[in-house]
């Protein structure tokens, strides 16, 4: 990963994308070539010496089943965003800005190990339910499945485990720019309210190197 001293977080603020992280792609290099599958995970970071990510798999999805050659690769994503140059104060200075994209991202790398147990795949299963559920009125529970449909949906699914063995972040996130520029930025991705944007805000907010309290943490 190409990552400039501006970008680099510190290693809270990575735990914190592992621990509420949706989606991630699980990439692995098989005698076949690459082979990808978009998966929901959770963080346990007290699995082996760097935690895990642990989720499932459709058992037809053969990625579980082909030798992994070398370790597996997980792409984590946080908010990411259009900046537009337009945000920047210093455009009505001297025009000399260009578009760019934030984004937060880590590379996790690992070992892979499947888990063909049902109560291994349930209790991930359950982990992975809850924690999504959180904070609804009324959050659905698996128990609230009838016991035999739940057994039959489990045989269908197998579990996967990357036991971290490295980890590689960048949280670009305007960082390498002027106070003035950030907080256009703050401001340009709150007010246009796109998919994603107040995120991206936040996080821009979050890691102002220029602010007290925020900026790269520890860093």
């Amino acid at each position: 990963m190409y990552l400039p001293k501006h970008f680099v977080p510190d290693e809270a603020a990575v735990r914190d994308l592992l621990a509420e992280h949706g989606a991630s792609d699980l990439i692995t290099m098989t005698s076949e070539g690459l082979v990808a599958t978009l998966l929901p995970f959770e963080y346990d970071p007290d699995a082996g010496e760097h935690g895990a990510l642990i989720g499932h798999m459709a058992r037809g999805n053969d990625q579980w089943r082909r030798p992994v050659q070398g370790e597996a690769m997980v792409i984590v994503r946080g908010p990411e965003a259009y900046v537009t140059p337009s945000w920047y104060p210093a455009k009505e200075e001297h025009h000399r800005v260009v578009p760019t994209w934030n984004y937060i991202t880590a590379h996790v790398y690992g070992q892979l190990v499947v888990h063909d147990d049902p109560a291994w795949i349930e209790s991930q299963i359950r982990r992975l339910t809850d924690r999504h559920e959180a904070g609804r009125a009324d959050p659905w529970s698996v128990d609230q499945a009838p016991a035999k449909f739940v057994e039959r949906q489990l045989r269908g699914i197998v579990g996967v485990e990357v036991v971290i063995s490295r980890v590689e972040a960048k949280f670009k996130l305007s960082q390498n720019q002027p106070q003035g520029n950030i907080e256009g930025v703050v401001a340009g991705l709150e007010a246009r309210d796109r998919a994603g944007d107040a995120a991206a805000a936040a996080a821009v907010r979050a890691h102002n190197p220029h602010a007290a309290g925020t900026g790269r943490r520890g860093r």
